[in-house]
């Protein structure tokens, strides 16, 4: 059995019993020893790789909040407003307004050779852009003939031209639904809104497993991403999971070359409780190294910046409706009761204050029926959640993993338009959190925001909004609790805590490989550490070379 030892600049452990060492062993891509040359050196013979002697070797990072359909997306035309990195490294421009939009829209369409395929863009956000709606109309005058659509940041809205909505047989009057805003004419506007509008349109608009689930190229894509953030471990929050995604998962997986492990999640759409329990029971029997699987991710809520999100009195600051529900109260009770009752973990995503509730309420009762010491349900993105909740939750041994980047992208929005002045300072309430005893991560929910939990790290310590305002500073929470929050934080919320997370004997040689140590950042420069790359189970992995 081959051992090899890398030493370091330092090696950052996140372990309080030895928090720093200078040389770490690793054998079977596992952790063996941690501490200085000598104290490693007893456990025999060894190779020693001094390729990160001038570096930091820090626990590889983990990001309980992503979605690897990041990686298929940039083969789709990119439509945000911020400038943003892709997989090879290459910065794509944001697009300051809807003109810019539909123009880079156009120059894509043109390229097409194919007359009847579909012209697909993400990341579109009308809420910098004035506000303004996003309409058929303007999608036709990219064209009226091949199916046009775009993703909304957020993930839970739906672009499309007329010609996406004849395919899909929505072009018409008397429709009814929640989720499909209809203009003067009683026909769809274009805009749809949630799963269940979203779903039969995205088929024509090249989103059918995108909308969730990355393909093959896709994933490796996303993992390029990883390596380039220093993320060993990174979650796919809401997978359909079908019989063949899952055999390329357990195939890219399986590669020596592939350089993270991933957690893909059960999305609780389409199956039935009944039928979802024991499916995501059988697939966790399927997990491997580098592919953990048996986990369920439900959505009781849309997005705040897209107000379809379910607030609390007195709702939305600029006067919108309430949001959309995704699923039913009996639903969710009756997902949590079988769950508890299997042994199986849910992340529930709740973005408005009315969803926390909701969860919090029938996770209470699901307990009381199925007990459960460690259980660890998350919360995912709890973002207006109050001290009240936060105390609920710790009753009853939830987890939060809090949208911390939303500060930043969206802060100003929050403040001015979506909850006002008052809850916007307690939007991602990490510091309230901790105070209650809530185990915490936080989150990029990338490609919502881009992947980078150093980044991440830096919104949760220094809560400065786009503009540069600070929008919540009780709320701050400092570098060491943000640090541990992207690695064992992370990690507990996975029950993976035994696993990854820290540099300690007999867990997993997962390391990102950094230029300084983060510890030692200004709180404002935390998010400039430079990452060199990663080690994930033992095998080494340069950024220059994703």
């Amino acid at each position: 059995m081959k051992t090899t030892v890398f030493s370091a600049k330092k090696i950052v452990t996140m372990n309080p019993q030895k928090p720093d060492a200078s040389h770490v062993a690793i054998r079977e891509g596992r952790i063996l020893a941690v501490g200085s040359l000598e104290e490693v050196a007893k456990w025999g013979d060894f190779e020693l790789d001094e390729r990160f002697a001038d570096k930091v070797l820090f626990p590889g990072l983990v990001e309980g909040h992503a979605h690897t359909m990041e990686g298929t997306l940039w083969r789709y035309v990119y439509c945000g407003y911020f400038d943003r990195m892709d997989p090879d490294g290459k910065v794509w421009k944001g697009s300051q307004s809807i003109e810019e939009v539909l123009e880079a829209l156009k120059a894509a369409e043109a390229k097409l050779e194919d007359p009847d395929a579909p012209l697909t863009g993400w990341q579109l956000d009308p809420i910098y852009l004035e506000n303004k709606p996003v309409t058929r109309a303007q999608l036709d005058s990219v064209s009226t003939t091949r199916p046009v659509g775009v993703m909304n940041a957020s993930g839970h809205i739906l672009y499309v031209n007329t010609k996406a909505l004849e395919l899909a047989g929505l072009m018409k009057s008397g429709i009814n639904h929640p989720g499909i805003t209809l203009g003067s004419d009683g026909k769809p506007t274009g805009e749809l809104r949630g799963p269940d509008a979203m779903t039969p349109v995205g088929v024509h608009v090249g989103m059918n497993r995108s909308m969730t689930d990355a393909d093959e190229r896709g994933l490796r894509d996303f993992a390029r991403l990883c390596v380039r953030t220093g993320v060993t471990t990174v979650t796919d929050l809401a997978a359909r999971l079908e019989p063949d995604s899952v055999e390329m998962l357990l195939r890219v997986t399986g590669e020596a070359s592939f350089p993270a492990c991933v957690v893909p999640l059960r999305f609780f759409l389409g199956l039935s409780p009944s039928e979802l329990i024991p499916e995501v029971a059988r697939l966790k029997k399927l997990s491997t190294d580098r592919l953990s699987l048996g986990r369920i991710k439900l959505v009781a809520d849309g997005s705040i910046q897209g107000f379809s999100a379910r607030l609390r009195w007195p709702g939305y600051h600029n006067g919108a409706p309430n949001g959309l529900w995704y699923v039913s109260p009996e639903q969710m009770q009756e997902i949590y009761e079988l769950a508890l009752e299997e042994g199986l973990q849910i992340h529930t995503h709740t973005n408005g204050d009315q969803a926390t509730q909701l969860a919090i309420e029938k996770l209470e009762l699901a307990l009381k029926k199925h007990p459960s010491n460690d259980h660890r349900f998350v919360l995912q993105h709890c973002q207006l959640a109050d001290r009240a909740q936060f105390e609920k939750m710790a009753k009853l041994d939830m987890c939060v993993n809090l949208f911390a980047n939303h500060q930043f992208y969206w802060g100003d929005e929050h403040y001015n338009l979506t909850v006002g002045p008052d809850r916007a300072l307690r939007m991602n309430a990490a510091r309230t959190a901790l105070d209650c005893g809530v185990p915490i991560a936080v989150h990029s929910d990338a490609p919502i925001t881009p992947l980078g939990p150093l980044f991440t790290a830096w919104c949760a310590v220094n809560r400065l909004t786009r503009s540069g305002r600070v929008q919540g500073e009780h709320e701050k929470i400092t570098v060491d609790e943000a640090l541990w929050a992207i690695t064992m934080g992370a990690a507990y919320t996975l029950h993976m805590d035994g696993e990854i997370g820290s540099i300690e004997v007999g867990k997993r040689a997962d390391f990102a490989v950094l230029e300084s140590d983060p510890r030692e950042s200004k709180p404002e420069d935390l998010k400039d550490v430079d990452v060199w790359g990663t080690v994930q189970g033992g095998r080494v992995f340069a950024a220059a070379d994703a």
